[in-house]
């Protein structure tokens, strides 16, 4: 299923096996390759949440070439949200009360080799697509920093902890055996320069878009990341940002 397209762009939900096996290709070769994990099924990144999914995958028609994916599990209630993959890694419980439908956004990468900005802008399209489609009220998911040296993204994680935390309504708890409490731990002011600089691209969207994080991050030895949950409430996203991303998808 076709759900946009912008010049040779194409932004399509997997629809047979094969694409399903394209996706995991594409996963394993950003999260996996180059990081030293180990992996049962070499040259694929698949897990159980991938049946329970949309995939998303953004291609080059001109090629035929898939150069980004990522995944949604949408959850109309939230008292399901212990079902989703950052559910493994944090507790969450106090989003159980939230109200509406929610979508968690994972597995999300580009191909290594691409540079081009618009596949970002159209990915991100296809995602405000969805959520206007399916009238969601929540968008969330996890945003890694590569490695697990905490101290290289001091200035980032102090960043989040002066301006991006949580609502305490929404806080999620510590749940993981091994995480960095940034909002209690770190003291220094951050250097807004470095910290933009070394903050994930991902990370950066969901933060213009009105969106805040847990107060800790998950080390994550196997996939070599650090984590914060991110949560994007889709009625605090500021007007400017939705009229961007509605006439992308428009």
């Amino acid at each position: 299923m076709v759900m946009l397209a912008k010049g040779k762009l194409q932004a399509r939900l997997a629809e047979t096996p094969e694409d399903i096996l394209a996706v995991q290709r594409l996963r394993y070769r950003a999260f996996i390759a180059d990081t030293g994990a180990q992996n049962d099924k070499i040259g694929l990144d698949q897990d159980p949440f991938d049946q329970m999914c949309n995939h998303v995958m953004i291609e080059d028609m001109s090629e035929g070439k898939l150069l980004c994916c990522f995944r949604m599990m949408t959850l109309n209630d939230a008292s399901k949200i212990s079902d989703s993959y950052s559910a493994q890694y944090y507790e969450l419980s106090a989003l159980q009360k939230f109200n509406g439908p929610m979508v968690e956004m994972g597995r999300f990468c580009i191909d290594p080799s691409v540079n081009d900005p618009n596949v970002l802008r159209l990915a991100w399209a296809a995602m405000a697509k969805y959520v206007d489609d399916n009238k969601v009220e929540l968008l969330f998911g996890c945003s890694s920093f590569k490695g697990t040296d905490e101290q290289a993204y001091a200035d980032s994680f102090a960043m989040l902890r002066d301006r991006y935390l949580a609502p305490k309504r929404w806080l999620p708890r510590v749940k993981a055996p091994k995480v960095f409490r940034f909002a209690a731990k770190l003291r220094l002011a951050p250097n807004p320069k470095n910290a933009m600089r070394s903050m994930p691209p991902l990370l950066k969207t969901y933060l213009l878009m009105g969106g805040w994080v847990s107060d800790h991050a998950v080390i994550d030895r196997h996939m070599n990341t650090l984590h914060v949950f991110t949560g994007v409430e889709i009625r605090s996203i500021p007007p400017a940002r939705k009229r961007l991303l509605r006439a992308i998808a428009g």
